[in-house]
């Protein structure tokens, strides 16, 4: 069971994985979800759910308004469940109290998880560069994306969580800066995942 959580960029791994696994529709707004894909055969549920407050998506229902912190709390835990996460996109017009507060709260929810449930893998994904036009820049900056990447990493020290730099991807692949990385690096970094996730065995 994977279980994504935050903000679009969060979204492209559950729309790159749902190529791999069957979506079941929930008829859900297409940039919010939430949405969920099952292999039945393979035994395999994806799940992707929005973070919640502060958002830019013009359409979401207020019932489907959830903070990261409390739908961890009510997660099933153990080796079979990933939880990733990434939210940062929709914080950097805000001063930086705002993230530090929320990722005070979803660290206290991650040392119940794992204190609860060991052996669930965490993976947070980084922010990445983007290509900011003008209206974009009055509100958003790489500087400030890399000031909250920095809280990101400093908050969750010690933690057993994994990370996907994505910033460190973006900026060494050829391709123009986008928010959304293009296929081939979200392809890299699923990839990245699935080796924590699917572990090649040892050989004796």
């Amino acid at each position: 069971m994977i279980n994504m959580y935050g903000d679009s960029t969060m979204r492209q791994w559950f729309e790159y994985l749902r190529a791999f696994v069957p979506e079941f529709n929930l008829r859900s707004p297409a940039q919010a979800g939430p949405f969920m894909a099952v292999d039945c055969k393979h035994n395999i549920l994806l799940k992707y759910r929005c973070h919640g407050p502060p958002l830019g998506f013009s359409t979401i229902s207020a019932s489907e308004l959830r903070y990261v912190a409390n739908e961890l709390d009510r997660l099933p835990r153990g080796p079979n469940t990933v939880v990733a996460l990434s939210l940062w996109a929709h914080f950097s017009p805000f001063p930086v109290e705002v993230y530090i507060r929320r990722m005070r709260h979803i660290r206290r929810a991650l040392e119940r998880l794992l204190a609860w449930g060991p052996g669930t893998l965490v993976v947070f994904r980084s922010a990445n560069l983007r290509a900011p036009d003008k209206e974009i820049s009055l509100n958003h900056s790489d500087w400030f994306s890399l000031q909250l990447d920095r809280v990101l990493r400093n908050m969750f020290m010690g933690l057993a969580v994994v990370f996907v730099d994505a910033w460190e991807m973006t900026l060494a692949h050829n391709s123009a800066h986008n928010i959304h990385p293009p296929p081939d690096i979200i392809k890299n970094m699923i990839s990245l995942i699935l080796t924590q996730v699917c572990p090649a065995e040892k050989k004796s």
